[in-house]
């Protein structure tokens, strides 16, 4: 029976966008947004506000739509400053994209491996779930999730006694299966 570990997030990321006042690259949005109606037509804004001097940036969220095509519970969200509807916003790659921003997961997510550590000299299959798409390096959680050093888990890699069907050099934000032959 395979372990199952889950990539959960702690708090939102930090955005990487360059502030206009101070210079400084990190914004940390806070889950609040603002709405403005134009007679029938609605922009709506997820606000963050920058690390060093406190400005903040709106990121368009959608502008100049009519506000009867708003889904009614997505309006009720943005009212009510729904911290997941952030969550999911940050998330979305048309958001990033037309917002021009990256997302920083340093320090803002966790790995929950689900109890305590097989006994030694018997093989392990573990299956990687993450609850969000948040980049990691396998080796990483991998490391993390054993309480081994990276380069001793790039060591089994290269014996093979660490085996997966993906590659675990580079980023994943995809489950993924590896299993440890001790």
């Amino acid at each position: 029976m395979p372990k199952s570990w889950v990539v959960v997030p702690t708090c939102l990321p930090t955005i990487v966008r360059r502030c206009h006042r101070c210079g400084a690259e990190r914004f940390r949005a806070n889950g609040k947004f603002r709405a403005n109606a134009h007679h029938k037509l609605l922009d709506a804004w997820l606000l963050a506000l920058c690390v060093v001097c406190g400005d903040t940036t709106k990121l368009t969220v959608f502008e100049r739509i009519n506000v009867r095509s708003v889904r009614r519970g997505l309006l009720d969200r943005l009212h009510h400053n729904d911290p997941s509807l952030a969550a999911e916003l940050l998330q979305d790659p048309v958001v990033r994209r037309r917002n021009r921003i990256a997302l920083d997961w340093e320090d803002a997510w966790r790995l929950d491996t689900g109890g305590p550590d097989d006994p030694e000299n018997v093989p392990i299959d573990v299956v990687v779930r993450f609850a969000a798409r948040i980049p990691v390096r396998p080796v990483r959680l991998i490391a993390e999730g054993l309480g081994l050093s990276r380069a001793e888990v790039e060591r089994l890699v290269a014996e093979e006694d660490l085996t997966s069907a993906v590659h675990l050099g580079g980023k994943r934000s995809g489950d993924f299966a590896f299993t440890l032959r001790r």
